[in-house]
């Protein structure tokens, strides 16, 4: 049996993310969400798709990243996200999206517990595409969570 996996992969700032493709529905190019009143910080607000809502999370917020313009390649990914018996519905802004790629889920490594930058509990492994890491996703984590993502804030390059 296979462990090679894909993933879609996405970049904010200079990193690059993957996400299980299983659980991505679509890609969209950004539109302004519909603000939603009280929402935390990183819940930029809903869109409608086709009839379905979906929430909108930007995900540097979410990550702890400074925010930045939208730019022309930025996208919205409209998930499906397994949260025990229920599926959540989700979208995740991202600076850009790179391609859908394979990692051997064999050869993910754990995230670091120390000296890394990012809270290790959102992440479910880092993975090798030629000289980059992908830093892969546990979206389940990832939005059961309140907490930045990023332990130390970035500095300005």
């Amino acid at each position: 049996m296979s462990s090679v996996w894909q993933y879609l992969t996405l970049g904010l700032d200079r990193e690059i993310f993957g996400i299980d493709i299983e659980s991505v529905h679509e890609i969209l190019d950004y539109r302004p969400p519909a603000a939603l009143p009280h929402a935390p910080p990183f819940l930029v607000g809903m869109i409608d798709v086709r009839g379905q809502s979906y929430p909108v999370v930007d995900l540097r917020t979410k990550l702890g990243l400074p925010a930045i313009p939208v730019t022309p390649a930025t996208r919205i990914i409209l998930l499906n996200i397994a949260m025990g018996e229920r599926a959540m519905r989700v979208g995740f802004v991202a600076d850009r999206v790179i391609e859908v790629t394979e990692l051997d889920s064999a050869e993910l490594e754990p995230a670091p517990d120390v000296g890394g930058r990012w809270r290790s509990t959102y992440i479910a492994g880092i993975g090798r595409k030629g000289e980059a890491f992908v830093v892969v996703f546990d979206l389940q984590a990832l939005m059961a969570g309140d907490d930045p993502a990023l332990l130390m804030p970035s500095l300005a390059a």
